[in-house]
Parts: structure tokens; C-alpha cells; sequence
């Protein structure tokens, strides 16, 4: 099975840039998404239904703001919206898509830089989020979260790590909670195939980062160790273009 994850800075913006000829290109077995930006009732008929695909789209209640969606070509056996905490829930970062005994999360984790208070409540999902998962498996599931997680683990994960050590995204309370993950029993993907540097997944479009591949790699598969003989291949669709983020991907059995 193929999963891919991308932040997609806006579902009806990236419409606009070819996404549905991309998706079926691509045809991802599951495309979870992140950063919508709409409800439901603002999609047009193209995006509610797309062929292949059961769609689900969780919403912020503020408009135009956060919000997850996944596209998948098998009807998952149950999925829920959020973690069941009214203060995470009402921004609409979380999916979780049953498929028997896997758990995928499909998370778009909050973003630290606008305020000290930001950060707070990023910090805050963080603990909520790995408590949600440690539950799970120690329940007997197998877990795999992916998405838009707004931090670098190490040094190799962006271009210029010394300018960023004050930076939220590189912050070292942000990056020992990744090392709380993986302590805790989870795996980063990428890194069990990939282990140079200069491969991101995000790029600044103001300073056109892009260009010249000065970039951050903030979007993750990770998966619980239960899973790791089923994982076959983690990758970076780095030539995608349409958002200031590229896909992420692995292919799983499950």
C-alpha cells in the first residue's frame, strides 16, 4: 500500500493548480492531507467526490483556517475526527482512519512562531497527541502518523540549522519531543532508508527557497515498531510542486 501525506496549503487553491490530474497520475492507495482550509460546504462538487476515492474532510470551526482530509481508495472500517480534547478539536488537525488492527492519523500539529502562546498550545498538542498513540498500542493497535508536524528533528533536517536554533520549528524543547516519539517506540520512516541530508519537505516561498533548495523537512510518516517488518520503502516527492510543501510517502503492507 502506498500512503502518501502533503500539506497542500489550501484544498481549492491547489485545485486550481492541477491536483485532481496529479491525483490521478499519482494514484496513492490513501493521500492524506493537510491544511484545507475549508469546510465541507465550501468544496465544490469535483473535490466532495472524487473517483477511486472515499473522501473524508474534518473542518476547523473557524473558516478558512487548518483542517485534514483523507482520499482513500479502500473504505477504512471506521474513522474519527480528533482526540476527543475540545481545545485541539475545534481547529480540526486530526483524523484517525480504522483499517483492522492499523490506526492512521492523519495530523496537521500547530504552528509555534506567531507567539509565545502558540507555542504553548503547540507544545501542549504534542503531549496530548504522543499520550493518544502510546494508548493505542499499548491497547494492541498498530500506528502510523503522518502529516505536517512543524518541527525538524536534527541538524541534517534543514539548510541552515545555526540561524534557526531560536527559531519555533528547531527549537530544543520541539526537538526533544521528537526524541520522546522515537523513544517512546515510534519510527521516522525516511530515516530507516535515507540518511544524508538536503532531502525537505517544506521551502519558504517568500525568499523563493525553493530555487535554491534551502528548505526544512517537517512532514513525517512515522510508524510503531509493531509495524516496522511490514514497512517496505519511505521516499520524498520533492519534484511536486503546487504548495510551499512537497509529498511524503511510504509504502506499507496493511
Amino acid at each position: 500500500m502506498r500512503i502518501l501525506s502533503w500539506n497542500i496549503n489550501g484544498i481549492r487553491a491547489i485545485e486550481k493548480k492541477g491536483f485532481l490530474n496529479w491525483l490521478k497520475e499519482n494514484s496513492p492507495d490513501i493521500l492524506c492531507l493537510q491544511e484545507t482550509k475549508a469546510q465541507k460546504d465550501q468544496l465544490p462538487e469535483t473535490l466532495q467526490k472524487i473517483d477511486d476515492y472515499h473522501t473524508y474532510y474534518t473542518s476547523a470551526e473557524r473558516k478558512g483556517y487548518s483542517g485534514v482530509a483523507i482520499l482513500s481508495k479502500h473504505e477504512p472500517d471506521d474513522i474519527h475526527n480528533g482526540l476527543n480534547i475540545p481545545e485541539f478539536d475545534m481547529e480540526g488537525r486530526t483524523q484517525i482512519a480504522v483499517f483492522r488492527d492499523v490506526l492512521l492519523y492523519n495530523v496537521y500539529f500547530p504552528n509555534g512562531k506567531a507567539s509565545v502562546e502558540r507555542l504553548r498550545y503547540k507544545m501542549d498538542f504534542y503531549t496530548a497527541f504522543l499520550e493518544h498513540i502510546k494508548s493505542s498500542v499499548t491497547g494492541g493497535k498498530k500506528v502510523i502518523f503522518c502529516g505536517d508536524v512543524n518541527t525538524a528533528h536534527k541538524e541534517i533536517d534543514l539548510a541552515r540549522p545555526k540561524q534557526n536554533e531560536d527559531t519555533s520549528g528547531f527549537l530544543p524543547i520541539e526537538r526533544a519531543w521528537i526524541d520522546t516519539v522515537i523513544a517512546s517506540g515510534f519510527i521516522d520512516t525516511f530515516r530507516e532508508f535515507v540518511k544524508e541530508g538536503e532531502h525537505y519537505s517544506w521551502w519558504d516561498y517568500k525568499t523563493r527557497a525553493r530555487d535554491r533548495n534551502i528548505g526544512w523537512r517537517i512532514d513525517y510518516h512515522f510508524i510503531s515498531k509493531n509495524l516496522r517488518p511490514q514497512l517496505k520503502d519511505a521516499f520524498i516527492l520533492n519534484n511536486v510542486m503546487g504548495s510551499d510543501h512537497c509529498p511524503v510517502g511510504i509504502k506499507i503492507d496493511i
